[in-house]
């Protein structure tokens, strides 16, 4: 039997901690059998919502945290000042090889300096961006960087975009996927200063298959496997991308509902109609890892429900099994020494 993937779990963290997150999972090591889960939180809370749930107990185990971090505190400070948090234990778990992954749902920047401070960059990475998987008509792209670094040089996006590769081409099974940086226009001459000095960088590179520029409304349509871009862009793409979806699916439910015709119909198109819109639930791809750490670090939605939990957890097992970080270190290492 092959060696399971622990994955330490906050289960403090975010708008539905810790319901969801113990749902999320305990759905996770029902589905299989390969993986160990580390519940990290408050005891007391954690058992009474675990007591609902049928599991094998060797797969979850209860790691004690006296303390939480908000939201709303100030990321450096919490996580040098609350050593008994749920994050700062979660994340030494995988500094310390005693977990191979940290999820949460919890606040950004806490998750964000933890995985720089805590569990460290891998040598030769000068930024980790945090590389969500968004859906497109033709399946789903890696949206690089979406929330990590807002004022990112040339020479991150170039990392950025072989980790992307290296991410699409071993967890989504792209061969060779598409690279393109966002820009407002497909010419090479255009962009703001940031872009037209990565655009070379990217062009160069032999270890990417890069396709130029992308425009925003290329995103959907699937223009590129791989987006590059800083974090502001990315953040404003990612947040109008999730806004945009959950509006239309509202005003396509609405309408269905609007007469007794429209309901008549939609009863004919349901199946249909909710395979379709599954494919643009961003829940189902899991969270966005941090790449370029020395262990793994998922940050999940702040309102992530337990599907969105179960999957997260489940994509840890894709990346420990496909070996991410040995691909990065190989890649970021040898190749630019």
């Amino acid at each position: 039997m092959q060696d399971m993937v622990k994955v330490a779990v906050d289960a403090m963290g975010g708008d539905n901690a810790p319901f969801e997150i113990v749902k999320g999972a305990v759905e996770a090591v029902n589905s299989r059998k390969d993986i160990k889960v580390f519940l990290v939180g408050k005891e007391a809370s954690i058992r009474e919502e675990i007591r609902k749930y049928t599991f094998d107990a060797g797969q979850i185990e209860i790691i004690p945290a006296k303390e939480v971090i908000s939201t709303e505190e100030p990321p450096v400070m919490a996580i040098r000042g609350k050593k008994e948090s749920s994050i700062v234990i979660g994340m030494n778990l995988v500094k310390n090889k005693a977990a191979d992954a940290f999820v949460s749902a919890g606040s950004s920047g806490a998750i964000l300096v933890g995985g720089q401070l805590i569990v460290g960059r891998i040598k030769g990475v000068e930024r980790p961006p945090l590389a969500p998987l968004i859906p497109t008509k033709n399946g789903v792209s890696l949206l690089v960087d979406c929330g990590a670094n807002v004022d990112a040089r040339p020479s991150h996006l170039l990392q950025f975009a072989k980790m992307g590769s290296i991410y699409m081409e071993n967890v989504v099974g792209i061969k060779k996927p598409r690279v393109a940086i966002v820009n407002i226009g497909a010419e090479e001459e255009k962009g703001n200063l940031l872009v037209k000095e990565t655009f070379p960088l990217l062009k160069n590179c032999q270890d990417i298959n890069f396709i130029g520029s992308i425009e925003a409304r290329e995103i959907p349509n699937g223009g590129a496997d791989v987006i590059v871009c800083e974090a502001f862009v990315g953040n404003v793409i990612l947040k109008l991308y999730e806004g945009l979806g959950s509006t239309l699916i509202g005003k396509i439910k609405e309408g269905m509902m609007s007469s007794l015709r429209s309901k008549i119909g939609a009863l004919l198109v349901k199946p249909a109609l909710k395979a379709t819109l599954k494919t643009f639930d961003a829940s189902q791809y899991g969270g966005a890892p941090l790449l370029g750490l020395n262990g793994l670090v998922v940050k999940t939605h702040g309102n992530a429900k337990a599907n969105e939990i179960k999957n997260s957890i489940i994509q840890c097992v894709t990346f420990k099994e496909q070996q991410i970080n040995e691909k990065i270190r190989q890649n970021i290492i040898l190749k630019d020494e």
